[in-house]
């Protein structure tokens, strides 16, 4: 009897955790599709179907690193990230996420598409790729691929730079060179870049 009441006690057991875990994954389900939801109805307008903006002003966040995404609109609502667009834009949509919005959100874009690169100036393209692959060691500006990887796809938490709009590149550069945006590391790495260098290096990445 002890053994069949142990029996009993393990099936009992056995099934609230696999109910538990039964209302866990639709309540995940319920999450993430609420983020898409609000990616399709509302980020789309600036940032593109599946994420994939046609202006410049707005960054493309298709197979953007998700853990960037995150960090990214978590700035935004706590408005810390300062720049006129950041401010007119982003700190208001921003201010209404909560954390599970913000992580559903982040995980629809980053499992999205990449978008396709973009043909620009061969002599340009070439002395970005030299920059973003071997920086300038005589200046003290490492190459871009130590963080943002070797075909820019991004590493870890730090973003993917592939296909990305060149004028919104060279831009974030100039904010955080003017310590507009504040992002430290970045500052040390691109403070001494000319515009020149932020030009090749942006038309490389939108290539790739």
């Amino acid at each position: 009897m002890k053994h069949i009441g142990m029996a009993i006690v393990g099936a009992v057991l056995a099934a609230s955790v696999t109910a538990a875990n039964a209302q866990n994954t639709a309540a995940d389900i319920e999450r993430q599709k609420a983020g898409e939801e609000k990616a399709v109805n509302l980020c789309s307008t600036c940032h593109g179907p599946r994420g994939i903006s046609t202006s410049p002003e707005f960054p493309i966040l298709a197979a953007q690193r998700r853990g960037y995404l995150e960090a990214q609109l978590e700035v935004f609502r706590a408005k810390t990230r300062e720049e006129k667009i950041a401010h007119d834009f982003m700190w208001g949509i921003a201010g209404n996420l909560d954390d599970p919005m913000i992580d559903s959100v982040a995980r629809y874009y980053a499992a999205q598409p990449p978008a396709p690169g973009k043909p620009g100036d061969p002599t340009l393209i070439a002395k970005g790729k030299q920059l973003f692959e071997q920086g300038v060691p005589g200046r003290g500006i490492p190459a871009c691929a130590n963080c943002h990887g070797a075909d820019a796809a991004g590493v870890a938490d730090f973003p993917r730079l592939a296909g990305q709009h060149a004028k919104y590149i060279v831009k974030q550069i100039e904010y955080i060179q003017a310590l507009v945006r504040k992002a430290p590391v970045m500052h040390g790495i691109v403070k001494d870049m000319t515009p020149a260098e932020m030009q090749a290096v942006a038309a490389y990445v939108q290539s790739k």
